[in-house]
């Protein structure tokens, strides 16, 4: 069995540049901190409506936010 690649992403990078926790974050785009903690791990690869509010909420395009 192979070893799934994980999406890299600046979600971590983006949030902390705007001084913002993983559950301010959360609340903005209404899902739960556990599903931050694993967008930033790239253990979850979010819906595109779910990577629209996060580019939204954070401020950047959502090309600068995932790889």
């Amino acid at each position: 069995m192979g070893s799934e690649a994980r999406m890299t992403n600046a979600v971590a990078s983006a949030r902390l540049t705007r001084g913002w926790t993983q559950q301010r974050l959360a609340s903005v785009t209404q899902v739960s901190r556990q599903t931050i903690i694993a967008i930033e791990k790239g253990d979850y690869e979010p819906s595109t409506s779910l990577s629209l509010k996060l580019a939204l909420a954070l401020g950047v395009a959502v090309e600068d936010l995932f790889a």
